[in-house]
């Protein structure tokens, strides 16, 4: 998954236009990007991944764009999909693509309980059997 720092500081800059603050971590021989500590996309192989869900995930199907597998390409798939490339050369549209894909992270990590509380969970399960 490497990722060229051409490639990233052009993303960066990109997303910084279209919807500041994005900041990049490294992860996994990947990038991670984050609005605020909202993970919301990754880059890999010098190819952006935006955060999909059930609304927004059939428009990347329907391009033909594909999904992220951090494998190989029959391994899982992830909820991120690649986003056209021309996309990132467009702002307006830059921005929209980007506001969905935070959106639809925000969503996921409410739905998500947090590290102690599914401990509790999981303890609590353990209880009852």
């Amino acid at each position: 998954m490497p990722v060229t720092p051409s490639y990233r500081t052009y993303v960066l800059e990109q997303l910084n236009r279209a919807v500041p603050p994005v900041r990049a971590r490294a992860m996994f021989g990947g990038v991670g990007l984050y609005a605020g500590d909202v993970f919301f996309a990754l880059i890999a192989d010098d190819a952006l991944y935006v955060r999909t869900d059930e609304a927004t995930r059939p428009e990347f199907e329907s391009l033909g764009m594909p999904p992220f597998r951090p494998f190989d390409e029959h391994g899982p798939v992830m909820s991120y999909y690649q986003l056209p490339e021309e996309v990132l050369e467009e702002p307006e549209r830059l921005r929209q693509w980007a506001e969905r894909a935070i959106a639809g992270a925000r969503v996921a990590r409410r739905k998500k309980p947090k590290p102690a509380k599914r401990a509790k969970a999981e303890k609590g399960k353990r209880k009852t059997k």
